[in-house]
């Protein structure tokens, strides 16, 4: 939910380079950078604590109240970008904004479409799309949802819903064009089975061959006759 905070105790991180953080992710400490107004600062925070931060009610959209090394002062920060493995999935790197909190920020919205099973369309056969599935927004840090729902309940098949149709929160502004296409509902496609096609020359030279069978197969009872009239 919007206004969500969530207090996060980094320790300050003297040294740097791939070996310092190799050792600190056996550790289970995720080595990141917090940007400010100054010199950014290198830091690290335990995975376990980082996770908990991030997976609260206001989600990747918290306000972090950054605290280093427990000095008492926060900073208040927003997620700014985070690395992840690949292979085991944890948070392999992190980097916050210190933000204020009354200057408007930008950030990127999850659109989350609801009532898609009641949609006349999709009841009759058609496919729900989402081609646009993140708003840009902007609005003041302690305002940014979470996620914007988009109503679809009523979508038949052709119908297609636009940025214009999405509303946004009070004192929150979105950043794309109002023309561009969030969801839409799409006729099933249908698979026409192909009849294959005998090529002429196939058939031609099928027709010579029980032409020609019959042919020969006349010439044994001619002979035949014939020898019957000899004897």
């Amino acid at each position: 939910m919007a206004g969500e905070r969530t207090k996060l105790i980094v320790t300050h991180r003297e040294q740097t380079g791939s070996r310092v953080t190799r050792r600190l992710r056996k550790q289970g400490i995720v080595p990141g950078v917090l940007y400010g107004n100054g010199d950014p600062v290198a830091i690290s925070v335990a995975e376990r604590e980082l996770r908990r931060a991030l997976t609260g009610a206001g989600g990747l959209h918290s306000i972090l109240d950054v605290e280093i090394d427990g000095a008492g002062k926060t900073h208040p920060s927003i997620l700014k970008d985070y690395q992840v493995d690949n292979v085991r999935g944890g948070v392999t790197h992190v980097d916050l904004q210190e933000v204020r909190l009354d200057r408007a920020i930008t950030a990127a919205v999850t659109v989350t479409l609801v009532g898609g099973d009641n949609a006349p369309g999709v009841r009759e056969g058609g496919v729900l799309s989402q081609p646009l599935r993140e708003l840009s927004v902007e609005a003041l840090p302690l305002e940014i949802p979470e996620h914007l729902d988009l109503d679809v309940s009523a979508l038949s098949i052709g119908d297609s819903l636009r940025v214009a149709d999405v509303v946004a929160p009070e004192g929150v502004k979105l950043l794309d064009d109002p023309d561009t296409v969030v969801a839409s509902v799409m006729a099933p496609t249908r698979v026409v089975e192909e009849v294959p096609e005998v090529e002429e020359g196939a058939e031609g030279a099928e027709g010579e061959a029980g032409e020609g069978a019959a042919e020969g197969g006349a010439e044994p009872e001619a002979a035949g006759d014939s020898s019957s009239e000899e004897g």
